[in-house]
């Protein structure tokens, strides 16, 4: 078997992983992402994530945790193969002769390279799960506005393809990159800084499960760390109207954001975004490395 049929079976075992694991608090995420500025004397629909999450069981039932997970499903398996295949092919390019280990700041540029492949497919995916997730916090805030409501992630795309073309699935894809690039820099620089840093200087094909999870679960914290408020950003960008949108782009989004809630504004979800990028990212991690050593 290849490395690239290893890389893509492996990584597709990871991202399903990861999506179970996760997928509950960016349901939550997205919510307090998305949430309106109340009025000036109201309280706000979520009063933080354990508010979102009881609401949400309340209103939904513990499938509401679960919601637009049908499209990251097909699309996680995909994102993270080719995510570990571009990475293992860019390994394969930067090595000096084969079976070479990588230094990190080579494990970092594999990492970036990984990202800008990844935001294409990540840019379209991401807007048809954030328009699903947060139909519920935007119809409260102005029910005329949203009367459409979307059966399913086919429906959100037939909806933005009837509005704004082939182009509208790509809105946000300035600021996907912007927080693509960077994280998986990160996540990866870190994932080997602290494999071989846990190795003590062996072999760090030889790490137990225990080092590997603790590995993948602080690579995913260094993602979200090195980029949330372009998260926030984008989250804000994808759900925006096409018709009648609030903001012009991502730097104008930013600014808006700033201007209305401080710096606070591009930190929330930031609580649910950290709880789950750790535990998803060890599952990611550890069954990405099982499966790829599992398979020789």
């Amino acid at each position: 078997m290849g490395d690239v049929a290893k890389d893509l079976t492996a990584g597709t075992v990871g991202g399903a992983a990861q999506l179970i694991v996760g997928h509950p608090f960016d349901t939550i995420k997205v919510k307090l992402q998305s949430q309106t500025v109340p009025l000036p004397g109201q309280p706000p629909k979520y009063s933080g994530a354990i508010d979102a999450v009881k609401q949400t069981i309340a209103a939904e039932g513990p499938r509401g945790l679960y919601k637009g997970m049908g499209a990251p499903l097909a699309t996680v398996a995909a994102f993270n193969a080719v995510l570990f295949t571009v990475r293992g092919q860019m390994e394969t390019l930067l090595r000096s002769e084969p079976g070479a280990p990588l230094t990190v700041n080579q494990q970092v540029v594999c990492g970036a390279g990984a990202g800008v492949a990844v935001s294409f497919l990540a840019c379209p995916t991401e807007l048809l799960k954030c328009r699903l997730q947060a139909q519920s916090a935007l119809a409260s805030a102005d029910s005329a506005a949203v009367a459409v409501k979307y059966g399913g992630p086919m429906d959100v795309a037939r909806h933005v393809l009837q509005t704004a073309g082939a182009r509208g699935l790509f809105k946000g894809l300035v600021p996907t990159l912007a927080r693509e690039v960077p994280g998986n820099a990160a996540m990866f620089g870190v994932y080997e800084a602290l494999k071989t840093y846990l190795a003590g200087g062996r072999d760090t094909s030889e790490l137990g499960r225990g080092s590997l999870m603790l590995s993948g679960g602080l690579a995913g914290a260094a993602f979200w760390l090195s980029v949330y408020p372009t998260d926030v950003v984008k989250s804000v960008i994808q759900v925006d109207d096409y018709n009648n949108p609030k903001f012009s782009g991502s730097i104008d989004a930013f600014r808006k954001i700033l201007a209305s809630e401080g710096v606070k504004g591009l930190y929330k979800g930031f609580g649910p975004a950290m709880a789950r990028s750790i535990p998803a990212n060890a599952a990611c991690f550890l069954a990405y490395e099982v499966t790829r050593s599992s398979l020789g």
